[in-house]
Formats: C-alpha cells, sequence, structure tokens
C-alpha cells in the first residue's frame, strides 16, 4: 500500500478513471449489439438508426481518449458495411 500522499491520491483518481473508461465501453458494446442483433434480423430501419446512436457512442469514447481514432474508425467502418449489405 503506498505511503506517500500523492501516491495515494494517484490511486484514487486511477479508480475514478478506470470506472469512467470502464462504463464508456460498455455503452459502446451495448450500442454496437444493438445494430448487430438488427442486422442478424434483417430489420434495415432498426439497424440504420442503431448504427447512427453507435456511431455516437463510438465518437464519444474516441474524443475522450478510451479508443484510439484508428479503432472507432474501424468500428463505424465494420458496422456501417454491414448495416449496408442489407439494401
Amino acid at each position: 500500500m503506498a505511503n506517500i500522499k500523492s501516491a495515494k491520491k494517484r490511486i484514487l483518481v486511477n479508480e475514478t478513471k478506470a470506472a469512467r473508461n470502464k462504463a464508456i465501453r460498455s455503452k459502446v458494446k451495448t450500442a454496437i449489439k444493438k445494430v448487430e442483433t438488427a442486422v442478424a434480423e434483417g430489420n434495415k430501419e432498426a439497424a440504420a438508426a442503431a448504427l447512427k446512436a453507435a456511431t455516437v457512442e463510438i465518437d464519444k469514447a474516441c474524443t475522450k481518449g478510451v479508443y484510439h481514432k484508428n479503432n472507432a474508425s474501424r468500428k463505424v467502418s465494420r458496422l456501417t458495411k454491414a448495416v449496408n449489405k442489407l439494401a
């Protein structure tokens, strides 16, 4: 266990940031699953709506530094490709 005051603070701050990142990642995963289930069902309208919501969540996660920009871009690209195949 840390003895120095600044080290104790670091531990608390890191726990806070980890919890925030975990919540954001969870939101993104949920949004992606919604798109994938809509695609699996073949529901074009629901998939398009879910894609829009998922893109917003992924972009937010990228902006906050949870995901690297290339990772976020890849996720959006794959989802868009899957939705466009329904047409």
